[in-house]
This record gives structure tokens, C-alpha cells and sequence, in this order.
């Protein structure tokens, strides 16, 4: 077990916010031309979009202690988004860890995004000012951490991102809603769609405007160093070097 202590945030979010996000509708597909993934990486200068700093949004979180199983991520996945005319095959959400999570993107008033993928890409479409947010499903036994990024910053500390931040809980079979840069333990402020020159990571002394028009997710396994492990150890005696006399 990779045995850091670190600071976790679990948000908590209102029911209603969580709802909508488990109802999912059935993923739609259109055909993708074989060309569509030079196409789709291909955006103009007036296609591009960041994510500027918008209005207010209620939403608490309190720090648990919980470790990392392993010290590098279960998974990783990154979402790029613009006001391109995306082609491909059109998706509502994004399988990520093997399935144990996915990831849809909604407006402010609960719609999806649609989502299009080539090959291992993913693409998302955007207009100049939508507000939007991140909702990612455990679909999985385990709790875990997600660690996320938008335009190359943490959400949470608005810091450079890195896949070692700190990072929200999302328990087994639970819902996570992240709807903005986390400005205190009581709000955020929502993602809106802008141009990139009105971006956060544009106007932060944190971010740059080459990284704009990018979600970044990592995924880690977390475990309670409170609760005993109640599996069998098939090498109970490997517990390290040797121990100081006890008397």
C-alpha cells in the first residue's frame, strides 16, 4: 500500500444535482469517416475555446483521510473540447479505469454534451458562454479519487495540475459533481465556455493559454487506514525490516 497522508475533499452535494446525473440516456452513434480524427484534431484559431472563471456556485466539501492504494493512477483520460464541428462516433459519456468510471459533461441545467470519440480521442463541442460541469459515475465496489483539470489547472487550488493533487472521493456506485475552480470549502466558481483569451488559465499567473481546450481526469483506489483488512495474506510475515525489542 502506498502509505501517504494526504488531503482528501468530499463534496456534498444536493440530491436534486444528483439525480440528474444518474439518468443517463442510451449512448447514440453516427458514423465516423475515416478521415475524421486528422479532421477533428485539426482546430482553427476561431474554433478554440477555454474556460473562463464564472458566477458563484454553492457547493460544500469537507477533508477524510483516506490513502492512495498505489502511487501512481489507476487511470487516465483527457477530454478536448473547442466550438469545432465535431465528427465521429457520438457518445453521452466516457468509459474510463476499464468501465469502473465514466465521465459526462452537462450543461447548467442538466442536458449532455454530446461526445464524440476517434479511436482513443475524445472531442466535446462547446459555444461561448454555456456554463457546464463535470459528472463522473463509480460504477464500481471501490472508492476512489478523482483528481481533475481543466485548461491545465487543478479545480480544486487553481494551482498547475498534476495527477499527484489532492482530489474528490467518489464513493462505490455514487455520483460526483464538479461544477467549477473551487474557490473556499462552501462554493466554486462554474465552468463557462469563452474565448481563450478570457480564460482563467489565460488570466492566472498558475496557468497559460497554451492549455486551454482540455479536461484532464486521473483516477486513483483509495482504502481507510482505520478499517482492518479482513482479506487473507498469503505472506503475513512480510511486514518490513526488523522491529525495535518491545521490552
Amino acid at each position: 500500500m502506498f502509505k501517504i497522508k494526504f488531503k482528501l475533499w468530499l463534496p456534498m452535494l444536493l440530491a436534486a444535482i444528483l439525480a440528474a446525473c444518474s439518468q443517463q440516456s442510451p449512448s447514440s452513434e453516427a458514423p465516423a469517416p475515416a478521415d475524421s480524427e486528422i479532421a477533428n484534431q485539426s482546430v482553427e484559431t476561431a474554433e478554440k475555446l477555454g474556460t473562463s472563471w464564472g458566477d458563484e456556485v454553492q457547493s460544500s466539501v469537507h477533508s477524510v483521510d483516506l490513502r492512495r492504494v498505489t502511487k501512481n493512477p489507476l487511470a487516465e483520460g483527457v477530454l478536448n473540447y473547442s466550438a469545432k464541428d465535431y465528427r465521429g462516433k457520438k457518445i453521452n459519456s466516457i468509459s474510463l479505469a476499464a468501465g469502473k468510471v465514466e465521465l459526462s459533461v452537462q450543461s447548467d441545467n442538466g442536458d449532455l454534451f454530446p461526445i464524440f470519440r476517434d479511436g482513443s480521442n475524445y472531442f466535446l463541442q462547446g459555444k461561448d458562454g454555456q456554463s457546464y460541469r463535470l459528472v463522473y459515475k463509480n460504477n464500481s465496489n471501490k472508492t476512489l479519487e478523482i483528481i481533475a483539470s481543466v485548461d491545465g489547472l487543478d479545480v480544486i487550488s487553481g494551482q498547475a495540475a498534476s495527477r499527484y493533487s489532492d482530489g474528490y472521493v467518489l464513493y462505490p456506485h455514487d455520483s460526483l459533481v464538479i461544477e467549477g475552480f473551487r474557490k473556499s470549502d462552501d462554493a466554486v466558481a462554474s465552468f463557462v465556455f469563452s474565448n481563450p483569451e478570457d480564460s482563467y488559465a489565460a488570466n492566472s499567473d498558475k496557468g497559460s493559454i497554451k492549455n486551454t481546450g482540455v479536461i484532464g481526469t486521473a483516477i486513483f483506489e483509495l482504502y481507510d487506514p482505520t478499517q482492518k483488512n479482513s482479506e487473507p495474506d498469503a505472506f503475513p510475515a512480510d511486514n518490513g525490516y526488523a522491529q525495535p525489542p518491545s521490552k
